[in-house]
């Protein structure tokens, strides 16, 4: 089983200093994955500076801070030391790299993800396998001859076809309004099938056929203005109804 816990992520230092300890080649792979990542996804000026920041994250010149904050090494001179806050350096390198990708800042981020995705690596080998037993199941009693079993008999396809109401929607239903005794009906139609269904609703709209709207047309000789009769006068500019109201004036039904 693997030992995490050999491996100080802060320190980057081990308790076994060889080449096979499992958790210094699992930081050393994390860091070529992150790596090529990051090619794909930062500008292709910054390539670079991308394989200096390996360099610097697997020489162990990182160190990380309170608050998201780290110290870097400068890799060319072993005194300096850069900060990192917020996302940006006070290396000379900050102000000119393209979107301001230094090689300290790409290493801090590097050293991140690779730390992440190492343990997780290292964690998914340490957990070991749960096998899953077979669930026993309980013996199954052979039926005795006292007791018979009766057959049921299911229910065939035309007999599930005349009981469509078992379910919770009919497979075809439609409105239509008709008139009973002078009132407006909405009326529903389920049916199992669209012709079926068709075939009921011509024989319901023969049943009740759609009356015809009465005339709104006043008959001739009847003002509908003011339910009075009226008259057809004649003159030299033709005929024309007319009658005189209350008030004495002259209505020509217009």
């Amino acid at each position: 089983m693997t030992i995490v816990t050999s491996y100080d992520w802060n320190s980057d230092s081990w308790t076994h200093h060889n080449g096979d300890n499992p958790a210094r080649k699992a930081f050393r792979e994390a860091i070529e994955q992150v790596a090529v990542h990051a090619k794909q996804k930062l500008p292709e000026a910054v390539n670079g500076r991308i394989e200096a920041a390996c360099k610097i994250v697997l020489q162990g010149e990182i160190e990380l801070l309170h608050d998201d904050k780290a110290r870097v090494g400068s890799q060319s001179n072993g005194s300096t030391t850069y900060h990192l806050v917020d996302g940006s350096c006070d290396c000379r390198d900050f102000d000119k790299a393209p979107d301001n990708w230094c090689k300290h800042r790409i290493a801090f981020g590097i050293y991140k993800r690779a730390t992440a995705l190492a343990q997780e690596q290292l964690q998914a080998l340490d957990t070991p396998a749960v096998q899953q037993e077979e669930p026993v199941l309980p013996p199954v009693e052979a039926p005795t001859r006292s007791a018979p079993v009766t057959p049921v008999e299911l229910p065939t396809q035309s007999q599930q076809a005349v009981s469509p109401m078992t379910h919770t929607e009919a497979p075809a239903s439609a409105n239509v309004y008709i008139e009973i005794a002078g009132r407006k009906v909405q009326l529903t139609l389920r049916d199992i099938s669209e012709e079926q269904l068709l075939s009921r609703m011509e024989k319901l709209l023969a049943r009740f056929p759609e009356q015809e709207p009465a005339s709104t047309t006043p008959a001739e000789g009847w003002c509908s203005k003011h339910n009075v009769s009226i008259k057809l006068n004649h003159g030299k500019k033709g005929s024309w109804w007319s009658h005189k109201t209350d008030d004495g004036q002259w209505c020509n039904k217009k």
